[in-house]
C-alpha cells in the first residue's frame, strides 16, 4: 500500500487519462485506489459514508449493506488503509469520513 507521504506529491497531478498518459507513479496510485473499489461492498460502503454529508460509525453500516459488523470492519479498514476514508475516535466509537481530495482525484483521473 502506499504510505500517506508518497500519496501527498503524488495527490493533486492526475490529469483526466484521456487528456495526457499518466506517470508510472499515478498509475500505480490510482490502480491501487480502483483495485480497492473493485470490490462491491467497498464501493457501496465507500458511497454510504460520502452520502451521509456527516461522519457515520460502523454500527449505522451494518444494516444499509447486510453484512456482519465484523465484515463491515474489515471493509472500513481496507478503505482506511488506502486512503479513501479517515477515521476518529469519539468515546467509544469511531467515526468514518471520505477523504474528499483523494475521491477528487478518482473523479478527475476518469474526466468527472
Amino acid at each position: 500500500m502506499w504510505n500517506n507521504q508518497h500519496m501527498k506529491t503524488v495527490i493533486e497531478c492526475c490529469a483526466p487519462l484521456l487528456e495526457e498518459p499518466l506517470a508510472e507513479t499515478e498509475a500505480a496510485m490510482l490502480a491501487e485506489w480502483f483495485g480497492v473499489l473493485s470490490n462491491p461492498t467497498r464501493l457501496r460502503l465507500l458511497s454510504l459514508i460520502a452520502a451521509a454529508g456527516e461522519a457515520c460509525a460502523a454500527c449505522d453500516l451494518v444494516a444499509p449493506l447486510g453484512v456482519s459488523q465484523p465484515t463491515v470492519s474489515h471493509h472500513l479498514k481496507v478503505l482506511r488503509e488506502a486512503g479513501l476514508i479517515e477515521s476518529e475516535k469519539r468515546g467509544r466509537w469511531v467515526y468514518y469520513s471520505p477523504v474528499p481530495v483523494r475521491l477528487g482525484v478518482l473523479g478527475r483521473a476518469l474526466g468527472s
